[in-house]
Parts: C-alpha cells; structure tokens; sequence
C-alpha cells in the first residue's frame, strides 16, 4: 500500500480544536474526515443521529446536515468540499489539492449522486432502481476508463479528486455489493478496494457513539 494513502505525521495539539459534526456513513461526512486526517487536523468529534440532530449542531448551521465543522475563531463550514479545502491549505502533505477535477467532482455531486439515492432508496422515492442504477453505472464505468490510464483519478498519485468520488462509489457498490463485483469495472474494484483497506480509510471510519452534551471530547485525529 502506498504510503500516500498512510496517515501524516502528528502535529501538535492546540486547547482550541475544531468541532465536527459528523454521520459515520454519510458519504459527505466521510470525505471531510478523510481530509481532516490527510492535513494533520486534531478535531473534536461528535457523531449524530440524524433522527435526533442535537440543538448545537442546528444552532451552528440553518442547514443542519453533516458535515459541520465549528472552527475556535465561531466561523462555520458546513460543505464538504470547503471543509476538504480548508483542511489541505492549511496542511498538504500528499498535494492531494494539486490533483482536483473540479468537473469530475461536480459530475459525483450532481447527476451521478442524484442516481445514486433514486437507486439505494428506490422504495422512499418510487423511483425505478434498475434505470437509475444503469444510468449511475455509466459514470462509474468512465472512472474505469480514467483508472485504465493512471492508477488515480486526479493523475499518478492519490489525491483529493479520488477522497471526494470515492465514498460516493462505496455507497452505490454496497447498495447490492454481489451485483457490483460481478461487474466488469476492473480498474474501478482495485483502486476501490486499496481505498477502503487503506489505513487513512480505517481511521476515517472511527466508530463512537452519538454524541451528547457534558461528555468527554472525543479527539479525532489525534493517533
């Protein structure tokens, strides 16, 4: 395994740390805690349960979606992507920002997520999963066309384009994981796989309970 997708040398902690809200399998969630790692950044953690959002996250962003992240100075970055950026330019270790395809992203936020969740939860939206599923299956296989080529999707080296499609490709693949591996995306499964048994990816997907008001921080990113 490469060591660009490996975990960057600690950094020194602050009293003052960042707050993330956080769903552990929120696709969003998972590519700014990915980022957060990559950059060094020691956050303090608190998972939802999107079924009871605690006030403070509420009181934080009138969106009250994860991923939230509340800096010390009272500033709020309550996108994904912005948080992802915010994180690399304080701190790049891999140049993950040196290899962003602001069109492929936008192409994964688009038309490929909203095919996505009309297929995963087809019985809540009466939508017909199997023509969705088909027409999401076409832009997984043009990452496959692009992994034939380069072993990343932004070039030679993992990058941020790779940490912010992948999670998206995890959630269709897992929504009926035997009809996906019998796919012919052979690039696709490798560099999905090396992904999610990368270390990076194991600590990103850190379990904790939901978190609740008084309790001890939960440090994420600390070691």
């Amino acid at each position: 395994m490469s060591a660009q997708f490996g975990l960057p040398a600690m950094t020194n902690r602050r009293t003052a740390r960042p707050i993330l809200y956080s769903f552990r399998r929120c696709p969003y969630a998972m590519r700014a805690r990915l980022a957060l790692l990559r950059s060094g950044t020691v956050c303090e953690l608190r998972e939802v349960k999107l079924s009871a959002k605690p006030p403070e996250m509420i009181a934080a962003s009138a969106k009250a979606t994860v991923p939230i992240l509340v800096l010390p100075d009272g500033r709020v970055i309550d996108e994904s992507l912005d948080i992802m950026h915010w994180a690399l330019e304080r701190q790049d270790p891999g140049r993950w920002l040196d290899t962003k395809d602001a069109d492929c992203i936008a192409v994964n936020d688009g038309a490929f997520k909203d095919h996505l969740d009309r297929y995963k939860y087809c019985g809540r939206r009466a939508s017909d999963a199997s023509l969705h599923r088909a027409a999401a299956m076409i832009y997984v296989q043009s990452l496959d066309a692009r992994l034939a080529s380069k072993p990343s999707l932004g070039g030679p080296a993992p990058g941020l384009t790779d940490v912010a499609i992948m999670p998206f490709v995890r959630q269709f693949a897992q929504t009926d994981l035997p009809w996906f591996d019998s796919q012919a995306l052979a690039y696709v499964h490798v560099w999905l796989a090396e992904w999610l048994a990368s270390s990076l990816f194991q600590a990103a997907m850190l379990r904790v309970p939901p978190w609740k008001p008084g309790e001890e921080p939960v440090l994420f990113g600390a070691g």
